[in-house]
This record gives C-alpha cells, sequence and structure tokens, in this order.
C-alpha cells in the first residue's frame, strides 16, 4: 500500500512536470502554429537544450513564412549558433524580395557574417543595392576636409566630392568595403588634378575630374558598383610651386654662403702660411747676416781682409743707406 501511494505520488509529480515544461513551449508552439510556420514540439526541447532562443528562432521562421519565404528551422538555427542575426537575415530576404533581387538564405547568411563586427549589416547591405548610397569623399571621420592636388604650374587645388555607389552583392563577401573606394577615387582626383597643365583648366571643367576617375574602374574588387562622382566643390589654395622654388632658393643660397666661407677659409690658410714663410726667410737672412761678421773676423785673422778695406765697405753700406732714405717717399718717412 505504502509503494503504490509513493508511486502514484511520483507520477502525479512527474506528470506536473512534463506539464508545466509543455506549458512553458506551448505559447510558441501555438503561435508558430496559427502562423503556417508549425515547429514541433520536440524541437522546441530540444533548442532549448542546447541554449538556443528558439523563441527567436521561431519568430524569423514566421517572419519568413508570412513572406511567403520557406525556410527550415535547421537552417536558421545553424546561423544563429554561427553568430548571426537570423532576424535581419530574415529581413533581408524580404526585402530583397520586394525589390526583385536574387538572394538566397545561403548567400544572405554569409553577408551577415562577413559584416559582424563591422557595425554594417546584411539589411543595410541589401537597401544599398536598392537605395544607392553617398560617400562623401574624403571622409569626415579621416580629419580632412578636402583633397588636395598640385597642378603642374605648382598651384594647389582642393577638391571635395561625393560618391555614390550601389552594393553589389555579388561580390559583397570578400569585397573591399568604403575606406577602399574612398582611397581610390582620392587617388585619382590627386593624379587628374596633376597631369592637368594649370588649375584653370581643373576650375573651369572640374566635371573632367569625374569622368577620369570614373573611367579607371575604381571598384573593381570591391563590395559595391561606382554609379557616379561628383565634385561638390573646389577651391584654389596655395602657390606651391612658388614656395618650392622659395625653398631651392634659400637652400641654394646656404650651399653658395657655405662654399664662400670654405674659400675663405682657405685663402685664410694660404696667408697665414705665406706670412710663416716670409717670416722663415727673414729669420733665415737675419740669421746669413749674423755670419758675414763671423766672416769678417775670420778674414781678418788669416789676412784676407785688411782694415782699409773694411772701412771702403762700411763707407759703402752708410752710402747706400743714405740713398735708401733720399729715396724713400715722405710718408715712408713719417711711418719709419
Amino acid at each position: 500500500m505504502n509503494l503504490t501511494l509513493i508511486f502514484t505520488i511520483a507520477a502525479i509529480i512527474a506528470g506536473l512536470v512534463l506539464f508545466g515544461i509543455i506549458i512553458s513551449f506551448f505559447n510558441v508552439w501555438l503561435k508558430a502554429w496559427l502562423s503556417g510556420a508549425y515547429v514541433g514540439m520536440v524541437n522546441l526541447i530540444a533548442m532549448r537544450l542546447r541554449g538556443v532562443p528558439y523563441g527567436v528562432i521561431v519568430d524569423a521562421r514566421i517572419r519568413a513564412a508570412k513572406a511567403g519565404l520557406s525556410l527550415g528551422i535547421d537552417e536558421i538555427e545553424a546561423q544563429y549558433l554561427a553568430g548571426g542575426n537570423v532576424i535581419s537575415c530574415v529581413h533581408a530576404l524580404i526585402a530583397a524580395q520586394k525589390a526583385r533581387i536574387e538572394l538566397d538564405w545561403q548567400r544572405a547568411c554569409a553577408i551577415d557574417l562577413a559584416t559582424k563586427g563591422s557595425g554594417k549589416s546584411v539589411e543595410e547591405a541589401v537597401r544599398t543595392s536598392v537605395d544607392p548610397k553617398v560617400i562623401d569623399c574624403p571622409s569626415p571621420e579621416g580629419g580632412r576636409s578636402t583633397i588636395d592636388g598640385v597642378a603642374k604650374d605648382g598651384i594647389q587645388v582642393k577638391v571635395r566630392a561625393r560618391v555614390t555607389v550601389r552594393t553589389n552583392l555579388d561580390r559583397f563577401v570578400g569585397g573591399a568595403k568604403e575606406e577602399t573606394i574612398v582611397a581610390r577615387v582620392g587617388e585619382g582626383i590627386v593624379t587628374t588634378i596633376g597631369s592637368a597643365d594649370t588649375y584653370k583648366v581643373v576650375l573651369e571643367s572640374p566635371d573632367t575630374i569625374s569622368k577620369t576617375v570614373l573611367k579607371r574602374g575604381l571598384d573593381v574588387g570591391t563590395a559595391f558598383e561606382i554609379l557616379s562622382i561628383d565634385i561638390a566643390d573646389v577651391d584654389v589654395g596655395e602657390n606651391v610651386g612658388a614656395k618650392l622654388q622659395e625653398a631651392q632658393a634659400m637652400a641654394n643660397k646656404s650651399i653658395a654662403q657655405a662654399q664662400a666661407e670654405i674659400r675663405r677659409a682657405a685663402a685664410v690658410a694660404v696667408e697665414q702660411e705665406m706670412k710663416a714663410k716670409v717670416e722663415e726667410m727673414r729669420a733665415k737672412v737675419v740669421e746669413a747676416q749674423a755670419e758675414v761678421p763671423l766672416a769678417m773676423a775670420d778674414a781678418f785673422r788669416k789676412g784676407n781682409l785688411g782694415v782699409m778695406d773694411y772701412y771702403k765697405m762700411e763707407n759703402i753700406q752708410a752710402d747706400t743707406g743714405m740713398r735708401k732714405s733720399i729715396g724713400e717717399p715722405e710718408d715712408d718717412k713719417l711711418d719709419s
């Protein structure tokens, strides 16, 4: 009797637990069934055990069913487990269907995973494919307001452009994004300005910039198709050529001054060397003059020089000194 009571109580408890579980899934199951997107109770319990928010999965399936799209519950769950946004994928499919754009579930999931962490979404990609997007060039986030180029005459030209693009869903996965478009357009504008003979050509026909840049096929390998490049503003900047010439002239002046200083220093060195040589010659003369009395004394001792010869030599030196003093200018005499 006691065992029977125990089994009865256990059965009641198990039934209540099972009933509670069924009730917890009943609302979702009933909503899916009434919406024409039936999901079995076993699938709901299995998703709960796998840690998948079955409410989100069922909601995505209901939205797809209401739009006439047939999506399996396993496909939606697989995308969620891969880290995708299943609601965004369904919305993208619905938008593509309304716009008559070919987009299947697998490609929508791939685009969704490719945009993960970039701040974009597959919905935005499809929306941009339907409604083209305008990109400012240069990007305001880059800290620059214009793209600057220098014409052949040295005048700087400042340009702001607006690039109209449309998403190419076939190239979206693995294709370069907006940053590449901005960089390529900026490079094309700088190249076009640099090839102009004068800045006046750019000011007279700014549309030549957009036409030339468009011919370069800048959207190759990107996730977008460039529809147009419009020049929003063109301004004249600095005379870069004149500044460069001025800087070159200053550099040439500095080089010339340095070379002149080198030559002056070399001349001063040569002058000092000549002075040293003159002093050396004078020293030799003094040395030679100092040997004359010694030679005369030796000549006296040997009898080769007499007293009268000595007096004659003294008279000759005195006459030479007198003539020299008479022939000097008055200014030299005063200085001496």
